[in-house]
């Protein structure tokens, strides 16, 4: 897969974004050298999204990030501050110090290079944090959902939901792999998911991926390696059980992406060393072969299964048994808990399209609302497309009612766009609802809390990333 050549319709763009950050403030005055760096990296503002272009050396890349999104990282410290020092009476620097020293000696020069020009980056366009913020920032789900629920001796880790499916062979229109994914968490922190990376390292593979905030893996999930890998995944809900001893994950899902060339060897890098942070069903694809795969990684327990005929889908519940009942409390058969809504309504989509999915149903697939449970079209907190926000509560497993969170976006792409490194992003929602802050709090005074901290979500069009020059 070739790399793309910034044109001269984007200098200009740069340009005038290089000019904003001087504008403002006095901030450090630029090098020769980082305005070199800058040279080769580009961010374009499209439909709700950011779409940022980096390469280089590990702290070119990061500070080439730092500094075209230091408003935004900045934003999403702020922002991951303010919500858990609600939910825990903990400043954030108590989680700072956990992440330095749970994350110590167990992330490669390279990354630790990647984040410190990060931090750089941001300090020229204005914007302070520290070494040991940013990366605490990008272990932000090692540390909050695992390490934090381990230390309260809580059963219950808490954490995002995922829907997604990856089908290949007489599954799809012309026999290749088709792959869906829309991500679920809280809106006042997934709003920070907005941003597209495609970045070219130093050494080992290209990567086109959705990324949250700094984070040098992707996240959420949604990639492209010029490997010939696609990938995306759920999270398993209810999981128990962290070792802080293990890699975390943002270096063991960032390494096989950058440097594996296979799905075992992409597998087997997730495996090694795993410290159960941010246990996935992971849905992957060789578009060489046009061979998928579901990975089920727990902390005891993991399971690879491939074919090259039908599909996988993801809920948050996993199929591996010992995973499912050993490593989690989820349930897997009670249609009112809204892992296993979707997971049947997967079945019942992939069932009425199978021979037939495509990139356009895929996106349809993704927008559903309808409820098994109410067994009728009615978007809540149990359909795909979900929508917390508008579920009352009152059907036991839901975790509350009008809760400020669901979809924010939708992402589509086939093996054809992954040659050509395109993929379809949404963002707002993956149907057309949308969210406006001002008139869900107006509405719901109990989340005021979130005020300034909760923005809108407008439904934007499905758009082809990278964005095509005009």
């Amino acid at each position: 897969m070739g790399k793309k050549i910034l044109g001269l319709s984007l200098v200009g763009f740069f340009t005038f974004i290089c000019l904003s950050f001087f504008t403002f403030g006095e901030n450090p005055p630029l090098t020769v050298k980082e305005k070199e760096w800058l040279g080769k990296a580009y961010r374009l503002d499209v439909s709700g999204w950011i779409y940022l272009h980096i390469e280089g050396k590990p702290f070119e890349m990061g500070f080439q990030r730092g500094y075209l999104t230091a408003n935004e990282i900045y934003d999403f410290f702020q922002t991951v501050a303010h919500t858990q020092k609600f939910e825990t009476a903990k400043e954030i620097d108590f989680f700072v110090q956990a992440a330095s020293e749970v994350f110590k000696d167990k992330v490669p020069p390279e990354y630790m290079e990647e984040i410190k020009g990060m931090v750089s980056g941001m300090e020229k366009a204005g914007k302070k944090v520290t070494v040991e913020e940013m990366l605490f920032m990008n272990g932000f789900i090692d540390i909050l959902w695992h390490w934090w629920p381990q230390q309260q001796e809580s059963e219950k880790v808490p954490g995002p939901g995922c829907s997604a499916f990856i089908a290949t062979g007489d599954a799809t229109v012309d026999g290749k792999i088709v792959m869906a994914h829309n991500s679920w968490y809280l809106y006042a922190l997934l709003r920070f998911c907005n941003i597209i990376v495609d970045l070219t390292p130093e050494t080992g593979h290209r990567i086109l991926m959705q990324s949250w905030g700094p984070c040098l893996y992707s996240t959420t999930d949604f990639f492209i390696t010029d490997a010939g890998l696609m990938g995306t995944e759920t999270t398993i809900g209810d999981f128990k059980g962290f070792d802080p001893e293990g890699i975390p994950v943002f270096v063991r899902a960032r390494k096989a992406m950058q440097h594996a060339n296979s799905i075992d060897q992409w597998a087997m890098i997730m495996i090694e060393n795993n410290n159960g942070a941010y246990a996935n069903s992971w849905l992957l694809g060789d578009i060489r072969s046009n061979e998928i795969a579901r990975l089920e990684l727990g902390l005891k327990h993991h399971s690879l299964e491939k074919k090259k005929n039908g599909y996988f889908t993801g809920s948050n519940v996993p199929d591996n048994i010992k995973i499912l009942r050993e490593e989690t409390t989820a349930t897997y058969d009670d249609v009112r808990d809204f892992c296993v809504a979707r997971r049947i309504r997967w079945r019942q989509l992939m069932t009425k399209h199978y021979g037939k999915i495509d990139v356009e149903s895929a996106k349809r697939m993704l927008a559903d609302h309808y409820d098994v449970y109410l067994e009728k079209e009615k978007p809540s907190f149990r359909t795909i497309c979900g929508h917390w926000e508008l579920d009352n509560g009152m059907v036991p497993g839901t975790l509350g009612a009008y809760l400020p969170g669901g979809t924010v976006d939708g992402k589509v792409a086939d093996s054809s766009m992954a040659k050509n490194w395109q993929l379809w992003a949404k963002w707002g929602s993956s149907c057309n609802i949308g969210f406006n802050a001002k008139e869900f709090l107006e509405k719901h005074p109990q989340y005021e809390w979130l005020n300034g901290y909760l923005r809108d979500l407008p439904a934007m069009p499905w758009t082809i990333f990278p964005p095509q020059e005009k």
